[in-house]
């Protein structure tokens, strides 16, 4: 008898619908096929199955073969999300859901060998699919129960065991939908442990990072140890703006197929903050394995990605982030398959003037050479520089002001500023597709959003001449400008703003000339 559930299964972060068939025959006995390009992980589902059945006081069809297809039969499948329907199938091949037809029912779950139902990977992205494809109810561990809940448009009902799930398809009525408030649960995340009162001192290093956040601008913290880089660093989510709930849906699936979302929370409400260590390799960076998932730049997305000791990095790690940096999103090509995803982040990155950590340190002895501080820093490339658009150093924080108990500006009063000046950007690129923030202004709207007057044309000119500055760094300047222009609520680029956009990039001079 043939008998037949739908299911999800997840490629990059979008899903696509599985028909699963069970099929029970005659054929060798005891004999359990899966077909449908299945992984490791779906292969091995038939021993969780059979005990699974067994432990919940079902039947498995014995001395019968059964046969299982997961079509669409030509795209891989992976992971253990398929346990659920198969199992399903197996109970209604063998005539227990009274002619019950499950063709508005998208079920996912692994199954314990007691019949548990566990969480998996994929269900909000799983639950968009269902309902974009028509389908009334999703079916998932009550694990992930709230991520699934997120969609609008759909029924989502969670279970615990399979026998749940077997009483839910031979009584729908008897169960009630999971219901959540999308817009409360991201209110209610929107909150963070630190703050930039937090940071005593460095108020160079705070205004530039509040430009920063301003027009979304990548930004390199250069200073002696305990300086409070990090510190710094940690504290930048709390002056960006806050998360549309459109950004938290993309960005919560992004870290549930990922497998790092946390199921209590169900929605990713806050910026995200990752900062890998430098021993990282490129695909743990960008994403990758032979079925692709994302890496640290996109667990990143619409938050802050922190390169701590940037020079320790790998070179060719470091060189891969060139294309997400510049588009907003990493393909990940293999034989079989090419997969995207999202990427627009704010690199945050910090390192030490020189291999000790002292150069040019007032109170504390370099015994670097200049051959050895050279090396030190080249190991970051022209490339990668010229797509950081403010470079800050950090100075070591003097006892008074490390002991001041004055008042310190709090990251709610810093927000403010970053919101309004996000809010004029808003409006300035209404009619264009996927720009928010000026950093990400094409030369053709630097052009336009970017006039500067003669006597900014001179400072300009006379920065790029002595410091040698590139095309792209010429770009980088404007759009500093724009958004300090934008924070002082003045529509024109004045002098003074070009002026401070320009010595965010001296550094090239000091360090890399």
């Amino acid at each position: 008898m043939l008998f037949k559930s739908l299911s999800a299964a997840v490629f990059g972060i979008d899903a696509y619908l599985v028909e699963v068939e069970v099929d029970i025959g005659a054929g060798k006995q005891n004999e359990f096929t899966v077909v449908g390009l299945p992984d490791i992980a779906v292969k091995e589902s038939r021993e969780r199955i059979k005990s699974a059945l067994k432990n919940c006081g079902f039947d498995f069809p014995s001395p019968q073969s059964v046969t299982v297809n997961l079509a669409p039969a030509d795209i891989r499948k992976e992971g253990s999300a398929f346990d659920l329907p198969m199992a399903l199938g197996l109970i209604g091949s063998q005539g227990s859901f009274h002619g019950k037809i499950l063709d508005s029912h998208v079920f996912l779950g692994e199954l314990s060998l007691d019949g548990s139902v566990r969480p998996v990977r994929g269900a909000l992205s799983a639950a968009i699919v269902a309902r974009d494809r028509g389908a009334k109810n999703v079916v998932v561990p009550t694990a992930n129960a709230r991520e699934a809940a997120v969609v609008k448009g759909i029924d989502v009902f969670a279970v615990n065991s399979l026998v749940q799930a077997a009483d839910l398809v031979n009584a729908p009525e008897s169960f009630t939908p999971v219901r959540v408030d999308a817009a409360k649960m991201l209110a209610e995340s929107d909150g963070y442990s630190v703050d930039l009162r937090d940071v005593r001192g460095q108020l160079a290093a705070k205004r530039a990072l509040e430009i920063a956040c301003a027009g979304s601008h990548n930004i390199l913290l250069i200073g002696p140890p305990g300086a409070g880089k990090t510190m710094l660093a940690k504290r930048i989510p709390t002056i960006l703006p806050p998360m549309s709930l459109d950004e938290a849906i993309e960005t919560t699936r992004i870290h549930s197929v990922a497998g790092v979302l946390d199921n209590s929370r169900g929605l990713v409400g806050t910026r995200p903050y990752r900062s890998p260590h430098h021993t990282i390799s490129d695909a743990g960076l960008i994403g990758g394995g032979a079925i692709p998932r994302p890496g640290e730049v996109s667990l990143g997305h619409n938050g802050v990605l922190f390169l701590d000791e940037l020079p320790e990095f790998q070179r060719n790690v470091l060189e891969v982030m060139r294309q997400p940096l510049e588009d907003g999103h990493v393909t990940i090509s293999r034989a079989a398959l090419s997969v995207s995803f999202p990427s627009r982040f704010m690199l945050a990155a910090a390192m030490n003037p020189c291999p000790c950590g002292f150069f040019g340190d007032p109170t504390r002895d370099c015994n670097c050479s200049a051959t050895l501080i050279q090396r030190y820093v080249s190991k970051i490339s022209g490339p990668l520089l010229d797509r950081i658009d403010i470079h800050i150093e950090v100075p070591a924080v003097k006892y008074k002001e490390l002991r001041s108990k004055g008042d310190v500006e709090p990251s709610a009063a810093v927000r403010e500023r970053v919101v309004a000046a996000r809010n004029v950007q808003l409006k300035r690129f209404a009619g264009e597709k996927m720009l928010y923030a000026n950093s990400q202004m094409p030369p053709k709207l630097i052009r336009t959003h970017c006039q500067i007057s003669a006597d900014g044309e001179k400072i300009l000119e006379t920065a790029i001449q002595r410091m040698g500055l590139s095309a792209r760094a010429h770009d980088r300047i404007l759009k500093v400008a724009r958004t300090i222009a934008d924070l002082d609520e003045t529509a024109d680029i004045e002098s003074k703003h070009l002026s401070e956009a320009i010595q965010y990039r001296t550094l090239d001079r000091t360090y890399w000339a």
